[in-house]
């Protein structure tokens, strides 16, 4: 199994080592969002065999970003363990006053990606039709994932369309989430992949602890009780999902 987002940082973790090795040989991506982040990321690629990452500029760190932000991230992005560009897209729950700057900055993230034919990890809160409209424009062609997918199934078919995948987090295993829940009984596992945003958004039965990457787990077999097939079958595709999304092919 494949978790395709988690934030594996020594903010977060102090037991980093018993956290992969709970994962034994499966793979873990962890996600940058600002130059501390992503230069940890670099770092953890280096330490552990099963941890690949991506890097990139979150909406809500551009008021971080510096002279080096960019440079960072391309003088890293040929590493065969950086598979992709993020977390990067677009925030406007936390980030109101600042909507232009969000779209450019992430326009040029998009551009960069293209340049090194990398995927794109899409953060997007409260701004699914921006979002929508700049991957329609500028990311026809690149592989696309929208993590943490929490909308509507209208909004999901609208993306997969676009030949993004979605990437599916442990906000479906609690009791409320009709919504989500219905999204994944109606569309195809071809277009999910599997993920944790550890250490956020813990899945039942943990839910309020620090979430980590092994927790992928039950979030396949909520899958697998919605769609009323073996939790075998889940792993098995959107493993292959995530190999294909990020180009793992080559390294696993």
């Amino acid at each position: 199994m494949i978790d395709t987002h988690c934030h594996l940082f020594s903010v977060y973790y102090d037991d980093l080592d018993d956290v992969i090795k709970r994962m034994g040989n499966n793979i873990m991506i962890v996600s940058g969002t600002n130059d501390d982040e992503n230069l940890e990321v670099i770092k953890l690629c280096d330490k552990y065999a099963n941890v690949y990452g991506t890097l990139g500029i979150h909406p809500t760190e551009l008021s971080k970003i510096t002279d080096d932000s960019f440079k960072i991230i391309e003088e890293n992005i040929l590493n065969p363990k950086i598979v992709g560009i993020g977390e990067i897209g677009l925030d406007y729950y936390w980030e109101k006053e600042n909507k232009d700057l969000q779209k450019e900055i992430f326009i040029k993230q998009i551009a960069l990606a293209r340049k090194y034919n990398k995927s794109i990890v899409v953060h997007s809160r409260d701004a699914l039709d921006d979002t929508y409209e700049i991957i329609k424009k500028y990311g026809t062609g690149l592989r696309v994932d929208i993590h943490c997918f929490s909308s509507s199934l209208e909004q999901a078919i609208r993306f997969i369309k676009l030949g993004c995948k979605l990437g599916v987090g442990g906000v479906l295993t609690f009791k409320n989430n009709v919504k989500l829940k219905n999204v994944i009984a109606n569309i195809d596992l071809d277009s999910i992949m599997l993920e944790t945003d550890s250490p956020y958004l813990t899945p039942e039965p943990y839910r309020g602890k620090r979430n980590e990457p092994y927790n992928v787990l039950y979030v396949a077999q909520k899958i697998a009780e919605i769609k009323g097939i073996d939790v075998e079958k889940v792993l098995e595709i959107t493993t292959n999902n995530a190999i294909s999304q990020f180009d793992l092919k080559r390294e696993i």
